[in-house]
């Protein structure tokens, strides 16, 4: 179960990050839903190592109905962003091929790190500045394990003020 949750803890904001991207989210508190194929069969992961996992300064989205949800804070300067963002190179993973017309983006995601290999394409659109979908698939491996994924997301603007919930840049865990 650790590594099924580690790919989704990844992949998770990468299934958003071209929305990001596309210079049309307001900055603010949002709320972020992704569903999975791999989500479906996860089993639920006990009280005690949700908080040892929060203890170690993992965002911990809450899980329910085969998918989770998790809110997080956009930046301006996130917002104002015309590019993607740059991934975490420990993931060994590039954004490539970018493309956004109207209210639409995509990119190919590649991967070539020492523990996730293969190549993924996202895709999605907004409808005014505070709502999205998204898509995203990835063919590869992941710990040397075959992983072909199909996650669909969608974002809902919130609140201009974040509170004390962290921006994306802020969720990594801490080393």
């Amino acid at each position: 179960m650790g590594k099924t949750f580690l790919m989704l803890a990844f992949l998770a904001p990468l299934a958003c990050a071209p929305a990001f991207a596309a210079g049309q989210m307001k900055p603010g508190l949002w709320e972020m839903t992704m569903k999975s194929d791999a989500m479906k069969n996860m089993p639920k992961i006990p009280p005690e190592q949700m908080e040892q996992m929060k203890k170690m300064g993992i965002a911990v989205p809450e899980f329910q109905d085969g998918g989770m949800k998790t809110r997080i804070c956009i930046t301006k300067e996130m917002a104002d962003r015309e590019e993607p963002p740059v991934m975490d190179p420990s993931t060994g993973c590039q954004p490539r091929n970018y493309q956004r017309s109207g209210n639409s983006y995509s990119m190919d995601i590649v991967c070539n790190g020492a523990d996730m290999k293969g190549e993924g394409k996202a895709k999605g659109s907004f409808s005014g500045s505070d709502n999205f979908t998204s898509t995203y698939d990835f063919k590869g491996t992941m710990h040397g394990q075959p992983v072909n994924q199909h996650h669909e997301s969608s974002g809902k603007w919130l609140a201009a003020d974040c509170g004390n919930v962290k921006s994306y840049g802020d969720m990594k865990p801490k080393k």
